[in-house]
């Protein structure tokens, strides 16, 4: 059974402020190397998915950069492929409010492709799943819609966006919508499987009554009313959700544990990204490094302790990094000392400036900046 990708690129760059100002929340740097979107993306392609469509809504050149011609993801196809899809308008409305309007974008895509099964993903789950063992269970389920979930204990005090209960055999019982989770209970990841003609129909019939929120407006409804079978893939792996602000900057730094990092980069099961040609970086012998992440092309001659330093970060003598998360390009001169950081790329740190967050509100410092 063949399957095709669709991922939601902007559905929550309102909750990640300053960093999605100038670029839609796929495209937005994670890990020191990579976008978000690369993970979702690469476990689709890792899953033998060829044909990959993904929805924008505004701000999304730094998206068409990343991609290229998609060759780093084997996509530069003439069969199938990576599609950016613009958003739609119909003049009386807005750009779309929800999934349910932005898959209405998407509506010629979904006509055009022969693949029996839809997988519709969102871009802010770092995880390494296989998406044809999900599709398996939904087969066998027998359900309308598969939704890819996970317990997960950390999350358990804060509302998730969807939260269900479940049998033993994944057949869901009970679903609520922005909620916090009970202990027996899992939260959806944002991950669907269902049958391309289904979703059409559902799109179709949605978009004329107005409807505009997949969760709420199409699955929660539905399953109240008796007419939506759902089944739940439970997920047991590392789930990172970059849903926020602070969740941005725990999740960068978590990456340090070498046991999340081992169960989110795989061997078997690679992440790729866009690659680029960057001389190994250069460690001064005025520099201390401890417990980082470096990219290639870095130069650091500072001390640089428990941070995420992506590609062409230049860090001079007597310059103090401490947890931090640096992004490309970003310089920091001597003297300065930065505590919970989040610099966009092609930030100037200036001589001697002292710039300090909290490890739960961490210090933003917007792209191109000279501070």
């Amino acid at each position: 059974m063949k399957m095709f990708g669709i991922i939601f690129s902007n559905i929550y760059d309102a909750e990640m402020g300053e960093l999605t100002r100038v670029r839609t929340v796929a495209s937005l740097p994670f890990g020191g190397r990579y976008r978000q979107v690369d993970f979702v993306l690469s476990n689709m392609v890792n899953s033998d998915i060829t044909s990959v469509g993904i929805i924008t809504k505004y701000n999304y050149k730094s998206l068409m950069d990343h991609f290229g011609d998609a060759s780093d993801w084997d996509l530069n196809r003439k069969n199938g492929g990576l599609f950016i899809i613009p958003p739609f308008s119909s003049g009386q409305t807005t750009v779309y409010r929800g999934k349910l309007e932005a898959l209405h974008s998407a509506l010629r895509f979904l006509e055009s492709t022969d693949d029996e099964y839809a997988l519709m993903c969102d871009s802010t789950i770092i995880c390494n799943i296989d998406y044809k063992a999900v599709l398996k269970s939904h087969i066998a389920s027998g359900a309308d819609i598969t939704v890819v979930a996970n317990k997960d204990s950390e999350d358990t005090d804060t509302s998730q966006e969807l939260v269900l209960s479940t049998t033993k055999d994944g057949k869901v019982t009970d679903l609520a919508i922005d909620t916090i989770p009970t202990p027996d209970q899992v939260m959806g990841m944002g991950m669907y499987i269902m049958e391309r003609t289904k979703l059409i129909k559902i799109i179709e019939q949605s978009i004329s009554h107005g409807l505009a929120h997949f969760e709420r407006d199409f699955m929660q409804k539905q399953f109240i009313a008796g007419s939506l079978k759902i089944n739940a893939y439970i997920f047991d792996g590392t789930v990172l959700r970059n849903k926020s602000i602070s969740s941005y900057f725990d999740n960068n730094l978590s990456l340090l544990d070498r046991k999340i990092s081992g169960d989110i980069f795989k061997t078997e099961r690679p992440i790729y990204t866009k690659v680029r040609d960057e001389v190994p970086s250069y460690y001064a012998e005025t520099s201390t490094i401890n417990d980082c992440i470096v990219a290639d092309g870095c130069v650091i001659r500072g001390t640089v302790e428990n941070s995420v330093i992506f590609r062409g970060v230049y860090i001079e003598p007597g310059a103090e990094v401490r947890n931090c998360i640096l992004m490309q390009g970003t310089r920091v001169k001597k003297g300065a000392k930065l505590t919970n950081v989040i610099a966009d790329k092609n930030v100037l740190i200036t001589d001697n400036t002292t710039l300090a967050g909290a490890p739960t509100a961490p210090y933003i410092v917007t792209k191109g900046l000279t501070v």
